[in-house]
């Protein structure tokens, strides 16, 4: 290692540094991104305009042209399930079904059933969390508990290991590997079954110790949507974590008659099928060998149709939505405008982040950074796993920590498996799940609003948060590497 390679190295580790400084006292990462970019770039005497227009940029708008329709199209759909009651109506369902006896299990559900279905993160908390303020509360339940269980169900298996998740994190592997939202559907079952059990296990025994030594619902005080709204540091950290712009849920004007639990229900159902239907079925058989010409950027079909099954299953679930609730809605112009709206400062935010990667990977240091990450024994599964959940820890971000490993190293371990005749379906899974660990650290904008919105804090409740959310996914993650390496992909 020459001196110059010691400079570049240390200026990649300073910008890093600006970055995620910065960011956890709630600096907008639309700013801090291309600054710290051009900070490492400078170290290694590289031309600062041409990376920040050329290298950031391109990056940026690279990551928004394949991915922005799924942010736009989620929150959309999100809001709209929000504003027609329909989420509520989930809620209140299991509520009924389950009850207090069975509270925890009940709002992880709940939580599970809409996030599976495509509804946007945030828009989940808020109205699961007043669903286990009340069933916590009724079975004497300790609030601290609360955020949780919410995050077991609607961040963890939901999320990143269940087959055919429309998720952003289950989408990002699909144009680099050419898979589909169903890759490794047996392997993400598993991982999931882990997850769940596992957290189910550490909340019920944790519940079960309160009520040992006399422990109630305890107090605090939950932030309401319009409060968390306001809260401009909250919502920087939010936005470049999840999906939805958190200052959007107070827009828009919520039913006042909620619909039946199978009208609520039907429009994630349409996700589920339509996604299964395209990704199995229909764009497999079709011919998209016009693809390859120039006029459509000579693209691989595989690496599209994933994307395709997944945003047209959100449009149709959008269209059953307004088809069934149109009436219900009581201003629809709001409703829809906020759910676009909500889709805007998520997406920018990552796509900043993919560009301060794609500023780092060009760098002549980056090779050292490159080699030493591929160079960790274990195969390219422990290597990705590593990379992935190194990134995502970072970043806060589960979705920029991913695209930000897979723009650099993507086709390296793509190449890797094809040497050794891996699946990469198999990359994808393992990919999607080690993203989605890591970025649960105290610091996610996630972690901070789920807190806000519980009424607790981190000393109250991180230490569950991180059994469930972290310690979980972990072990899930070495089974499906473990399993993957033995037998592959299935």
């Amino acid at each position: 290692m020459n001196g110059s390679e010691i400079i570049g190295l240390l200026g990649i580790l300073v910008g890093l540094a600006v970055l995620i400084w910065f960011a956890f006292r709630s600096w907008s990462v639309l700013l801090l991104a291309p600054i710290a970019a051009l900070i490492a770039a400078f170290f290694s005497r590289e031309p600062l305009l041409a990376h920040w227009t050329e290298t950031f940029m391109r990056g940026a708008s690279g990551f928004l042209a394949q991915f922005f329709p799924l942010f736009l199209l989620g929150a959309l759909f999100g809001k709209l399930m929000e504003d027609s009651g329909s989420v509520s109506a989930i809620a209140d369902y299991m509520t009924v079904k389950l009850g207090p006896k069975r509270a925890i299990l009940a709002v992880v559900l709940g939580g599970a059933i809409v996030t599976y279905g495509g509804v946007s993160l945030f828009v989940a908390f808020f109205v699961i969390a007043p669903m286990a303020d009340g069933l916590f509360r009724a079975a004497g339940i300790p609030r601290r508990l609360m955020p949780a269980a919410i995050m077991l169900g609607t961040s963890t298996f939901t999320m990143s290991a269940m087959p055919g998740t429309p998720s952003i994190q289950n989408t990002i592997p699909m144009p680099f590997f050419g898979t589909t939202p169903f890759a490794a559907p047996g392997l993400g079952v598993i991982a999931s079954l882990i997850m769940f059990a596992f957290g189910m296990w550490w909340l019920v025994r944790e519940e079960k110790v309160a009520h040992a030594r006399g422990e109630g619902f305890g107090d605090g005080a939950p932030k309401s949507a319009d409060e968390v709204a306001a809260d401009g540091n909250l919502r920087e950290r939010a936005s470049a974590s999840r999906d939805f712009d958190p200052a959007e849920i107070g827009h828009g004007q919520i039913a006042d008659d909620k619909p039946g639990f199978a009208a609520a229900a039907a429009p994630i159902v349409v996700v589920v099928l339509v996604n299964l239907v395209l990704s199995l079925v229909v764009l497999p058989r079709m011919d998209l060998s016009f693809l390859r010409t120039p006029q459509w950027g000579d693209v691989s079909p595989s690496a599209v149709t994933g994307v395709w099954s997944v945003l047209t299953a959100l449009t149709l679930a959008i269209v059953t939505t307004l088809v069934l609730h149109w009436r219900r809605i009581p201003d629809i112009r709001a409703t829809i405008d906020a759910g676009v709206n909500a889709s805007a400062l998520p997406a920018i935010s990552v796509a900043s982040l993919v560009g301060f990667g794609g500023v780092v990977a060009a760098l002549p240091a980056f090779v050292m950074v490159r080699d030493a990450v591929l160079g960790i024994g274990g195969g390219p599964l422990v290597s990705l796993a590593v990379a992935t959940n190194t990134l995502a820890a970072l970043t806060g971000s589960a979705s920029g920590g991913l695209t930000i490993a897979l723009d650099a190293l993507g086709a390296t371990y793509l190449e890797r498996a094809a040497a050794i005749g891996m699946d990469p379906a198999l990359l994808h899974r393992v990919a999607v799940i080690g993203s989605g660990t890591l970025d649960s650290l105290p610091h996610n904008g996630a972690v901070v609003t789920l807190l806000s919105v519980c009424g607790s804090t981190h000393g109250k409740s991180y230490k569950d948060i991180f059994m469930v959310g972290i310690l979980g996914a972990i072990i899930a993650l070495v089974v499906v590497i473990v399993l993957g390496s033995l037998v592959g992909s299935f």
